[in-house]
């Protein structure tokens, strides 16, 4: 699925195309011929470095199969603390929590978010101009919301990866449709426990470490990322959990040939899609060139590795409703149009079929 679009699906299954966000993954290799492909519905639970091999629950709970490899991707992603804002199990799953959040939306009144970030910000621009509209043209911000909606952060400002005066951006365009940010201050505990993790209809108490409370019909968690590698050994991973990855060929070097991280799993790159994007065909690249020396080629015939180099400019693209957003591209801040044409339309949608089936790099780049 394109987690991206949680934001905004979230709310409404009518918000966005759903067929366009989950997808079968088996249909997106039907151009492959059949014994090229096979799809293992299941977790991974052990990784067998020195055997190469992999152990794998399928997800029927029926099966336990033992797989070995030549060559292995490790691109097994990052699980949010909130199960709203993406695929922690699987899309049923995902489903029937937007289910249980849309039941108790109806009745909302409060709606705190924990988090600064992107995640946070987008969820609660969303939420803000769904539930309370959009201010005047010449208003700065809504006086009197339908819902209260508070953003609480730990930073001095939100979107800490984007300059101050984007982010200052981003929050009078979150005044427009009713959201509240609270700086310099963290969620020090929830009550009852569990609520926006496990009940996501439960009203909550949250105390900030600043001893203020705050009480909310809704709260949600738009904070962190657990990285989904507990499968792995953990000599091969980084202090954050993240695989231990080279940054220019992607090879896991730790754990020996053939072996490649990539993604929100790899620490090759600050998790960013256009990160992800730019992996792709270096990763593609080298592990094509390490299969061909594998098969007995000269390493004069299959040429060099080619490196990958982080784009660590300023970039980042945050629509705050249907309508708004703020970003910045490669150093260059963009207006709020053009935030709005990349993402904030559809958030990317626009762009996955040809990611998904392979299309976008049928071509050696």
């Amino acid at each position: 699925m394109c987690r991206q679009t949680c934001p905004r699906a979230l709310i409404s299954d009518k918000l966005l195309p759903q067929e366009k966000i989950f997808v079968n993954v088996s249909q997106q290799f039907e151009q492959y011929p059949l014994e090229r492909f096979r799809f293992i519905h299941g977790t991974v639970t052990d990784l067998d470095h020195v055997k190469r091999s992999l152990q794998i629950d399928s997800a029927s709970g029926n099966e336990k199969l033992t797989l070995s490899f030549h060559a292995l991707v490790i691109a097994t992603g990052a699980s949010t603390q909130s199960p709203l804002l993406g695929l922690n199990r699987d899309a049923d799953f995902l489903r029937s929590s937007w289910t249980a959040f849309r039941q108790a939306l109806l009745s909302a009144k409060s709606i705190v978010i924990a988090g600064g970030g992107p995640s946070g910000i987008e969820t609660a621009g969303e939420l803000g101009e769904y539930l309370n509209g959009r201010a005047g043209f010449f208003a700065s911000k809504m006086e009197q919301p339908k819902v209260r909606i508070t953003v609480v952060t730990a930073g001095a400002k939100i979107l800490p990866l984007l300059r101050t005066s984007i982010a200052e951006k981003a929050e009078r365009y979150l005044a427009q449709v009713g959201v509240t940010v609270i700086k310099n201050a963290r969620v020090e505990s929830v009550a009852p426990e569990g609520a926006g993790v496990k009940d996501l209809a439960s009203k909550a108490m949250i105390t900030l470490n600043n001893g203020n409370t705050i009480e909310a019909d809704i709260y949600i968690p738009a904070v962190g990322m657990t990285f989904n590698t507990g499968f792995v050994p953990k000599e091969l991973l980084t202090a954050d959990g993240r695989v231990e990855t080279n940054s220019l060929t992607l090879r896991v070097d730790k754990a020996g040939q053939r072996i490649y991280g990539i993604g929100d799993a790899s620490s090759c790159a600050r998790p960013a899609v256009h990160n992800i994007l730019s992996t792709v065909p270096i990763l593609a690249a080298n592990m094509k060139r390490d299969l061909l020396l594998a098969a007995g080629k000269e390493e004069s015939a299959v040429g060099a590795d080619r490196l990958f180099k982080e784009e660590t400019r300023e970039m980042q693209l945050v629509p705050i409703g249907k309508s708004k957003g703020v970003g910045a591209a490669m150093g260059w801040q963009l207006p709020s149009f053009l935030v709005w044409a990349i993402k904030g339309r559809d958030y990317w949608l626009w762009t996955t079929g040809n990611l998904w089936s392979g299309k976008q790099w049928a071509k050696e780049s």
